[in-house]
């Protein structure tokens, strides 16, 4: 993986291009260095200074060196205000420099924490199988030392891991290799590591989860598919929580086999195990006070003469038997045992992370990602976490009365519709079954991957949900 840029304090940088951050207003600050040469611009493009907070301009002086203009307006939402920053920086980072320079002018901390995390986020490439690879940045220059300046690179460092995964390819990534992975990753976090394999997890009773794996059972162990627990206990741990994470290494629909434009990108399934797991890095980084379990539902969906079918009846993990309906809403098939296996253990709260329904997706788009929880509270909790972190969140209505939908005149619960209407609430509803009373959010990724980017980060693979995240711990570990 790669690593951030090198993060330096020097009073007068003068070797890199240059990130102006101004304070919101009708003209220029009086300190702004070429201020009449800006002047100049705004007057060329008929732009008025206040329209730098929502559209921030470039030039280069005749040294070569590019500058960027970003006003930080107070008023937005934390969403605007990282959007503007991400797009004043990709200005700069497009030309791709080796040293980028921020220079706040009159605006807060909070404003250089910001435009620090969104050029250490922005500042690394991901993984490309070229000959010739994309340049990194190489390092970003504060003028003085910033409070903020490890949370952001911890931030910054788990954004990055989930998305470096999510964008590998499923050959380089199937569930064999990511086990590969999360146990190297494990050693080097000192995690605790727990692999529930394919055979393990047959003999356990996990029918939901082996029904899928069992499309890539070449030789007895469903491809490598496994349920893996990380855990993380810090010594002054206050509360518990299980994370959850989907982690379909490639989705072909099964028996009912996407169609081309569809099953393009579908090793981006394993969205939500990624980001699951950037949480838990960033938690243990950030020294938390939370203890985790991370649980990965590792598999891939794939068409094969053992593939699981329309019509099979397969019993889960906690008893429940599930007539299946559709062999490509195998996320909630896998999610259903992971979700009963953790709750097995009595977290305080349970949250799942899934790139799970294309519903939410026609529902929201790719700007926000949908939310369903348990209680008022903690819907309350995750709509503010979104405010606080710029990735939005709308809260979805998950009430008993949509799931006569699942009943099943063959089993205990049908694992969805084939209507799809509404497809995203039940799937909320059909997880809910397994998660029995333990405090639950669970999180549709609609907006795991946005063209041109989303919020602070530039690339369409956006890692949502890690910010997301990070902001609920911290403020959930502080609730009574």
């Amino acid at each position: 993986m790669n690593t951030l840029p090198k993060l330096t304090v020097a009073a007068n940088p003068k070797s890199g291009h240059r990130l102006f951050l101004l304070p919101f207003g009708k003209t220029l600050p009086a300190e702004l260095p070429e201020r009449k040469l800006w002047q100049q611009l705004l007057k060329r493009k008929n732009v008025k200074a206040e329209e730098l907070a929502k559209a921030p301009l470039a030039t280069d002086l005749p040294d070569g060196t590019r500058i960027a203009l970003v006003m930080i307006d107070a008023g937005k939402s934390r969403f605007e205000r990282l959007t503007a920053m991400r797009k004043a920086t990709m200005l700069l980072l497009d030309e791709t420099p080796k040293t980028l320079d921020i220079v706040p002018l009159g605006v807060d901390d909070d404003a250089l924490a910001d435009a620090l995390y969104v050029a250490l986020v922005n500042g690394v490439p991901l993984p490309q199988q070229k000959k010739k690879p994309a340049q990194a940045l190489k390092e970003v220059t504060l003028p003085c030392r910033l409070a903020k300046a490890d949370f952001c690179l911890a931030l910054a460092r788990a954004n990055l891991l989930a998305r470096e995964l999510t964008v590998l390819p499923p050959n380089l990534l199937d569930p064999a290799h990511y086990r590969q992975r999360l146990r190297a990753l494990a050693q080097e976090k000192k995690f605790a590591i727990d692999e529930y394999d394919f055979r393990k997890l047959k003999k356990m009773g996990a029918g939901a989860f082996c029904a899928v794996a069992q499309g890539s059972d070449d030789d007895g162990d469903g491809g490598g598919a496994a349920i893996v627990r990380l855990s993380w206990r810090p010594r002054k741990a206050a509360r518990t929580i299980a994370l959850v994470g989907k982690g379909i290494c490639y989705d072909t629909g099964g028996h009912n086999l996407k169609p081309a434009k569809y099953m393009a990108g579908m090793h981006e399934d394993m969205a939500g195990s990624a980001v699951a797991l950037a949480i838990l890095c960033a938690a243990a980084e950030l020294k938390l006070p939370v203890a985790i379990d991370c649980w990965l539902a590792i598999a891939r969906n794939q068409l094969s003469p053992t593939a699981y079918a329309q019509g099979d009846i397969v019993t889960a993990l906690d008893g429940a038997t599930i007539e299946v309906v559709h062999t490509d809403a195998e996320g909630r098939m896998v999610l259903a045992d992971t979700l009963a296996l953790a709750a097995q253990q009595k977290p305080e709260l349970m949250i799942d992370f899934a790139t799970l329904t294309g519903s939410m997706t026609t529902a929201l788009g790719a700007r926000y990602s949908g939310v369903f929880a348990s209680t008022d509270e903690l819907a309350a909790q995750a709509v503010a976490a979104g405010k606080a972190s710029g990735e939005r969140v709308c809260v979805f209505p998950q009430d008993a009365d949509y799931e006569p939908a699942l009943d099943s005149k063959v089993a205990d619960i049908k694992q969805c519709t084939l209507t799809g209407e509404a497809d995203h609430i039940l799937a909320a509803r059909f997880l809910g079954r397994f998660v029995g009373k333990t405090p639950w959010l669970h999180m549709d990724l609609s907006a795991a991957n946005c063209s041109g980017g989303l919020g602070a980060v530039a690339t369409d693979t956006t890692g949502f949900g890690v910010s997301w995240g990070v902001a609920l711990l911290r403020s959930w570990a502080e609730t009574p």
